[in-house]
């Protein structure tokens, strides 16, 4: 096959992004795969929009039939977003024998298994590189970079919006709503925030790559969600004090067959590598048995960053089609879903409370934890004169989760407590 012709659906950022380097790098392009690459059909909204490239009326529709029912097209890339309707064309192409390039973790979080079975029953090819972390090549090393070893623990900074806010709030120590409408003017986070802020979208990315690391069937579901929405400025100043660095973490541990996931705000110690790691920038750690630690850094979103991790998955399609060997990308998970529960779970944890500045005020309180068998790695009580009250840090050594939820509830019954103000798990990299 000397041409492969292409059916775009979407020509926003990423798409805008997809063209220009498939016309500025044909020739590279053409070396790596033996074929001339077209677009020959560009799904828009509106024809008459004025745009960043020029392209020829003829190639743009907006009738999704003209690319899913068209024989030519070959292959199909969906950077339009959305969830059902995304589903739908996606599902169309593959019924029609396209193979399908995808920067959608929203649709794959929701109907990744049905996609999964329709590229596998059809013979076709679905990749999606660009559906998480933007230009690091996570899924790739996952699927094939990491194949021969066995994956325990993946630790990410997959949003870049929370990134940038938590960065900001920490360097300029500024309240967390005056940074989100920075990132917002500045095109980092959406009009409305809540996927991003609170976790969601995190979540769809530690899913799918739990289900490529761990190969277990993870949805959005079985993820453990907490975002950044209530982060107080104080609790950062804080941390850093005691040596940490806050941010948003996907999570995902395997132990004894067993899985967590979890997106939650976490305190980092501050010579771990991802505390590196800043503003709108990724980063995913992995924890393996033979290659042992290794981090996969760079930008998580953008127009060309994730545009060339389409591209990228296009050029593996390409490949495949020359060598007979499309259908064969997906494989089904070998195990079945089993998840920790809450008495399997350990960690250390981080605590700020205000308390009545009374006697026996803190013998009550670490008599909780010491009944629930955990103890304590730092301990700070600041008191407050005009208050009459103090305010107390503890971080723990490890615990379950299950006795963590027991010593939460116990402490918010304490007549003395005025407010248990946060609690962030701790990750000191040991």
């Amino acid at each position: 096959m000397n041409k492969i012709n292409i059916g775009l659906c979407g020509l926003g950022t990423v798409g805008t992004g997809v063209v220009k380097i498939l016309r500025e790098h044909q020739e590279e392009l053409f070396h790596q795969t033996g074929c001339s690459l077209e677009v020959k059909k560009i799904l828009v909204n509106n024809i008459e929009k004025e745009r960043e490239l020029q392209i020829a009326e003829d190639v743009l529709t907006t009738d999704v039939t003209d690319i899913v029912n068209d024989d030519s097209i070959d292959v199909v890339i969906e950077v339009m977003g959305g969830l059902k309707s995304a589903y739908e064309l996606v599902g169309e192409a593959l019924k029609n024998g396209k193979h399908v390039v995808t920067a959608n973790k929203d649709m794959l979080a929701e109907y990744g298994s049905e996609i999964f079975h329709l590229a596998s029953k059809h013979n076709r090819d679905i990749f999606y590189e660009a559906s998480v972390a933007g230009g690091i090549p996570i899924i790739r090393t996952l699927k094939e970079g990491l194949i021969a070893d066995r994956i325990n623990q993946l630790m990410g900074i997959v949003n870049g919006t929370t990134n940038y806010i938590l960065t900001k709030m920490d360097e300029e120590e500024r309240q967390f709503d005056d940074v989100l409408k920075e990132a917002q003017e500045l095109g980092f986070a959406e009009a409305d925030p809540s996927a991003d802020i609170d976790g969601l979208d995190a979540a769809r990315k530690i899913a799918l790559m739990s289900t490529l690391s761990f190969s277990m069937p993870i949805d959005l579901k079985d993820v453990d969600v907490k975002g950044i929405r209530n982060i107080e400025l104080e609790d950062l100043k804080l941390a850093k004090q005691l040596g940490y660095t806050m941010k948003l973490l996907g999570f995902a541990n395997r132990h004894n067959g067993r899985v967590e996931v979890s997106v939650e705000p976490v305190l980092l110690q501050s010579d771990h590598p991802l505390t590196s790691v800043k503003n709108e920038y990724n980063a995913v750690y992995v924890y393996s048995d033979a290659v042992g630690e290794t981090m996969f850094y760079g930008p998580g979103a953008g127009s060309l960053p994730t545009a060339s991790a389409v591209v990228s998955d296009l050029i593996g399609v390409v490949k495949n089609i020359s060598l007979g060997t499309t259908g064969k990308s997906y494989v089904k998970p070998l195990y079945e879903k089993e998840l920790q529960t809450d008495e399997e779970m350990f960690g250390k944890y981080f605590f700020r409370l205000e308390v009545d500045d009374i006697a026996g005020t803190f013998l009550e309180i670490t008599n909780i934890y010491t009944n629930a068998d955990i103890s304590f790695a730092k301990i700070s009580q600041v008191p407050d004169q005009s208050k009459g009250t103090a305010e107390i840090i503890l971080v723990t050594h490890q615990a379950s989760k299950a006795k963590i939820h027991s010593v939460i509830q116990q402490i918010t019954d304490l007549p003395a407590v005025r407010n248990l103000k946060s609690v962030y798990r701790v990750e000191e990299g040991e």
